[in-house]
């Protein structure tokens, strides 16, 4: 093999993101069976599989490596498009970040708008569990993830973004009704709480480090959106674990009340890991997350 056929590679890339081939036709404006066929040239050009077959979608080693290769030589060519055709107007650069849901509901937008009021970046954000988003980044979907991984992945370099400090926190009402006498192994077996879903280790190991019950003795509800979190907590109807500065307000208002207020729950150390091929927008939008965090986010 003396080259790489970026066409097969788009054609990996294109399929991977729609998890559809007859998706993934339509986005290339070719026929289902061309797309199959330039994946099958790519397996045959690698001599291996570079995609496996499953529902959902998902790559082989050698599919993650050739796919992180052809993402950043498109960064690469969108920063010199400008360049070229100076005269042509100015597209917004696609962008895709793994994020965890309470990253997302807190700081990431504000932190990121410099860059989006002026229309610099087309923003695709994919949510996961912060211990999940680095699978985002090691699959080749996303060029960056806030993760709780301190340690960078084969190419790509990790900085420290803060720690996420959360309080376990409960209506008035729902205070009244079920913890009139406070917190204890017994209250907790009939007071509902909530997950992100069902591999959320926050809620469960927070109950079994501080209570011992194990996963299954009480009642749970499992809500993928930190949003959800908090309108459950107002609404009187579950007790939750959320972060503080999601719920200063609240907090201060007396809507919301810190459940556990002399036991520190800081529970989150969040890590920004990206492609150490970091140029233009990218660097920009690394310097931004990582500036807004240090003066946010409790660093030590």
């Amino acid at each position: 093999m003396n080259h790489l056929d970026y066409k097969l590679l788009q054609a990996l890339d294109v399929v991977l993101r729609e998890q559809s081939f007859d998706r993934a036709a339509q986005q290339l404006h070719l026929t289902q069976s061309a797309v199959s066929q330039r994946i099958k040239q790519l397996e045959l050009l690698v001599a291996q599989p570079v995609l496996i077959r499953s529902q959902p979608l998902q790559l082989t080693a050698m599919g993650q490596l050739l796919l992180t290769h052809y993402q950043q030589v498109q960064q690469l060519e969108q920063e010199l498009l400008p360049h070229l055709s100076p005269e042509a107007p100015a597209k917004p650069l696609p962008v895709t970040i793994a994020t965890n849901a309470d990253s997302l509901a807190t700081w990431l937008i504000p932190a990121l708008t410099p860059l989006l009021q002026p229309g610099l970046i087309e923003l695709n954000l994919l949510i996961e569990d912060e211990n999940r988003t680095i699978d985002r980044l090691r699959h080749g979907e996303a060029f960056g993830a806030i993760t709780t991984q301190a340690e960078p992945l084969p190419g790509c370099q990790s900085d420290l973004l803060g720690f996420m400090d959360y309080v376990l926190t409960a209506s008035p009402a729902f205070i009244r009704q079920y913890f009139p006498d406070g917190l204890s192994e017994h209250t907790l077996r009939k007071a509902p709480g909530v997950a992100f879903d069902q591999r959320d280790d926050m809620h469960v190991g927070f109950v079994a480090q501080h209570f011992g019950l194990p996963p299954g003795s009480y009642p749970c509800h499992t809500v993928r959106s930190s949003e959800a979190f908090v309108a459950l907590a107002k609404a009187g109807v579950a007790y939750c674990l959320i972060p503080k500065l999601q719920i200063s307000a609240e907090l201060l208002s007396g809507e919301l009340v810190e459940l556990m207020p002399q036991t520190p729950l800081r529970e989150r150390t969040l890590y920004w890991q990206r492609w150490v091929l970091e140029r233009g927008i990218y660097r920009q939008i690394s310097q931004h997350l990582l500036d807004w965090c240090h003066q946010i986010l409790p660093q030590q």
